[in-house]
């Protein structure tokens, strides 16, 4: 990676910021179709710091080549918003169920966390939460673009 990617810019900013309020409303849309008895914890603030990371250093780096790129950069922010959420959230809850021993082993256990993810991943298939996550995607990779080339 070139010593400049490592450096805050507008559109790495502008795209943090974008993609963190994506998670955080796209939380609120999941705790929707989720069961009633589900403990969330810390679930939107959990996926309001990976949207954070997500645009800076998935999206952020991927700016100020024009706006096909740019638009490119949003998408490939929330797909890797989507995976590191799905990631730690069936982590998460592997964690716990593995503190129960319900596992009887590492290998075990990281067969259910992949189960975990495809059952999480179900939840996700929500026509309202995707158009979010694409079009919220395509506008913060944009808005980042422009950021990127205004303040460069």
């Amino acid at each position: 990676m070139p010593y400049t990617d490592r450096m805050p810019t507008a559109g790495k900013f502008v795209t943090a910021l974008g993609l963190a309020v994506l998670g955080w409303i796209a939380s609120e849309m999941i705790r929707d179709v989720m069961p009633p008895h589900t403990d969330f914890g810390a679930f939107n603030y959990v996926n309001v710091v990976l949207g954070l990371l997500c645009g800076w250093f998935v999206a952020g780096t991927r700016l100020g080549y024009g706006y096909r790129y740019g638009l490119s950069a949003g998408l490939t922010g929330i797909v890797a918003l989507v995976f590191w959420g799905l990631f730690l959230q069936s982590f998460n809850q592997m964690i716990a169920e593995s503190l129960r021993k319900r596992y009887g082993g590492p290998f075990e256990a990281f067969e259910g966390m992949f189960n975990i993810a495809v059952d999480y991943g179900q939840y996700l298939l929500n026509g309202p939460l995707w158009a979010l996550l694409l079009g919220g995607g395509v506008l913060f990779g944009l808005i980042g673009e422009w950021a990127e080339q205004k303040w460069q």
